[in-house]
């Protein structure tokens, strides 16, 4: 029990961070694994150690039965494991949003914001098998790398059991200390651009316990994509610190408790854009230099699940309840942001999600899986605006430079109920169907439900083909934050008046989705597939950021239309692997229906009767990357990233692309051995090796802020340490 206190009294000083995840592999897709690495901590290190070894059959006992909890049979899917993580230039210390890029028709925006197959965000984080609740929007990311033992981003047409975020599910499994070991591991990333990021972790077990607890800290001075071209942002520094923890006993030989939880503290300077011109007055002052801005925002998350999974009879069930909150504060230059932008606005926002999960499946006879579950979600979120703004005539024109203060506030309430059923019906040994029945209601100013029709198909062609096809019916909610008619009235008057108050009211998004595909295993090393969707959509949603903070407002088009086309590439033989992903896409809509007061009034009008492209479609999106080990300490590395540009304003909204751009990385690492010391893992990093400096934005199009420019070169040394 010691070793049990033990990770108990630093799950409590790391105030720590835990997820976890699993599902079983279906060959939908290329998958990147198979990769030539020790399967340790992904440092290198292979030291023995000591296990219970009837703890452990009995925990992989309880992976493989909450593995059949999780079917995706009909949908794409893409697994990335710690192996391939340790691979990527930055090993484990790679940005969870960075991990990602490496699967299929996900595109990368400012901020760290991902667009999976056309859509913004919209993404559900599911750990262990448990829905994480989305966090508000910012800057910082909130998961950990080094928690992943594989992570599966799953998309296409998807099973009854997966609802509300579809855009892809985002399904992580993470390390246990009964498949570790007991041991620990500590180290260190330090490179360009001011970057420290030291991290430690602990894992063990001690008969019916385990836990798995790691924390980072990172500070950097180029913390936010800068908005020039220079190689170096202006205010542009960042401290993060990060923890999880995974905390799991053996109540008997079917009943596992687990404890799930984690922590994000993230702070950010606001980089400047020098040489802008300010157009407002401060009482007797007419100039400010932008490069002498002090905006600053910080981002909180915590989250706690706690679940219970086992087995009753023939049913396996995973039964779990959890809380998340997460918090945004924006602190403006108040002189400043005043003689630039007509307003500056101390932003506050605030949510915290109550939820409870349950999942079950039953066999039926030889050939029928019943799976059925619900879902619930609680959620109050608040936000604050503590505004300073000019006086200004019905034209917007300043009539005064003494500012005036408006304080406007929100609390809502947003309730969430989910529940589905499905049957996986293997027919013969070549063909699986999977149908069920899906039914979701969301209430916040209005309620909105619906049924949600689901249908896959898996046909085993051959023993090396697979074809997946698959139609969903989704219901998406919009995000619990909404501003009121009468907040936005309060402006009235001022220079910071909208044009157009609209509908301020967000509404759930309706969508059929289509998808198909086909893998095929080329000998034994290698595997491609190829994948087509169409989504038909209602009441699309959108986000943009409106103002100066970095919080995502919330709004729909009438109707819109996303489709693509996916090709990956997957080789893993002797001492090489490589992998490559290639799409096309296409994400317009038309007519804008709800919080038109975010828009200028001739978008608006032209809008109202044309299809514009959404403001984060991307024609051509690529990534890939290679790994060959010189012998068995030795590893080279190199992995890309290709877009042909999101959109910017032309002649009409949206109507023309940024430069394409490409971003090569390399990577080198060796695995030292010191007699009395054992094995330290080093791993020195090139990104960007050619120094392109590419735009991301440009600050026009629809819903979008300043310019952002992709990371200059930078060099970056790993040390691990595994004990």
């Amino acid at each position: 029990m010691k070793l049990t206190l033990l990770a108990l009294s630093l799950a409590a000083a790391l105030a720590a961070t835990t997820v976890q995840a699993t599902d079983t592999p279906v060959a939908t897709a290329a998958a990147v694994t198979g990769m030539d690495v020790p399967a340790d901590s992904g440092t290198g290190d292979d030291q023995p150690v000591t296990k219970n070894l009837s703890a452990i059959d009995v925990s992989a006992k309880l992976d493989q039965a909450r593995n059949a909890l999780s079917p995706d049979t009909g949908s794409s899917q893409y697994v990335i494991d710690h192996k391939a993580i340790t691979q990527l230039p930055l090993g484990a210390s790679t940005p969870m949003n960075q991990v990602l890029l490496q699967a299929p028709g996900v595109v990368q925006d400012s901020y760290g914001g991902l667009h999976v197959r056309g859509d913004h965000a919209n993404l559900q984080y599911r750990i262990n098998g448990v829905i994480i609740p989305e966090s508000i929007g910012g800057f910082g990311q909130s998961l950990d790398a080094r928690m992943i033992d594989n992570v599966k981003l799953l998309d296409g047409a998807l099973p009854a059991q997966y609802g509300l975020r579809t855009a892809a599910v985002v399904d992580i499994t993470t390390k246990s200390g009964h498949d570790l070991g007991n041991g620990g591991s500590v180290g260190i990333t330090s490179g360009s651009f001011g970057a420290l990021n030291p991290n430690a972790s602990i894992w063990g077990s001690d008969d019916r316990w385990s836990y798995f607890l790691t924390a980072n800290y990172l500070e950097s001075d180029a913390g936010i994509e800068n908005p020039t071209a220079s190689r170096k942002p202006n205010h542009d520094h960042t401290n993060q610190v990060k923890s999880f923890g995974d905390i799991s006993y053996l109540i008997n030989d079917d009943t596992r408790l687990s404890l799930l939880f984690g922590m994000a503290n993230n702070r950010f300077q606001i980089p400047n854009n020098p040489g802008q011109t300010p157009q407002f007055g401060y009482l007797d002052t007419v100039d400010f230099n932008s490069a002498d801005l002090n905006s600053n925002q910080r981002e909180n998350t915590r989250f706690g699940v706690l679940a219970l999974q086992g087995k009753l009879g023939q049913t396996d069930y995973q039964v779990s309840v959890g809380q998340r909150y997460s918090s945004v504060a924006y602190a403006p230059d108040e002189i400043g942001e005043l003689m630039f932008n007509g307003v500056a606005s101390n932003v506050t926002r605030g949510n915290r999600a109550s939820t409870v999960q349950a999942d079950f499946a039953t066999p039926m006879g030889g050939s029928h899986t019943l799976r059925y579950g619900i879902y619930g979600s609680f959620e109050r979120a608040a936000s604050g605006n503590d505004a300073w703004v000019f006086p200004a005539n019905a034209d917007g024109k300043q009539t005064g430079t003494t500012p005036i203060n408006i304080f406007d506030n929100n609390r809502l309430t947003a309730k969430t109920w989910s529940a589905y059923v499905q049957d996986e019906w293997s027919i013969g040994d070549k063909w699986t169907l999977n149908y069920g029945l899906r039914g979701d209601q969301y209430q916040l100013a209005r309620t909105e439900s619906q049924l949600s029709p689901r249908l896959g198909l898996v046909w085993q062609a051959t023993d090396s083909t697979t074809v997946h096809a698959g139609y969903s019916r989704y219901f998406t909610p919009p995000a619990t934050e909404m501003i009121a008619s009468a907040n936005i009235a309060k402006f009235d008057g001022t220079t910071n008046a909208v044009s157009d108050m609209g509908n301020n009211t967000p509404l759930a998004e309706r969508s059929d989705y289509f998808d198909a595909g086909i893998s095929q295993s080329l000998g034994s090393a290698w595997t491609v597939g190829v994948d087509a969707y169409y989504r038909k959509v209602r009441r699309l949603q959108d986000e943009g950021q409106f103002g100066s903070a970095l919080v995502y407002s919330t709004f729909n088009y009438a109707q819109g239309r996303v489709k693509g086309l996916e090709f990956t590439a997957n080789y893993a033989q002797g001492p090489l692997s490589a992998y490559f992903n290639a799409s096309i896409g296409k994400a317009i809509g038309e007519r804008i229906i709800t919080s038109q007061y975010n828009f200028a009034p001739e978008d608006l009008a032209y809008i109202q009767n044309h299809y514009i492209f959404l403001d984060h479609d991307q024609k051509l999106t690529s990534s890939g990357g290679i790994n060959y080990a010189l012998d068995s300490n030795t590893r080279l590395g190199a992995d890309f990233l290709f877009g042909s540009g999101l959109r910017k304003d032309g002649a009409v909204p949206n109507g023309a692309s940024l430069p394409a751009y490409f971003q090569l990385n390399l990577n080198l690492s060796h695995d030292f051995a010191f007699d009395r010391f054992g094995k330290l893992h080093t791993q020195l990093a090139v990104l960007n090796v050619l120094d392109r400096s590419y735009e991301l934005r440009d600050g026009s199009g629809i819903g979008v802020g300043a310019p952002q420019f992709g990371p200059r070169r930078g060099v970056y040394l790993s040390v691990q340490k595994d004990f």
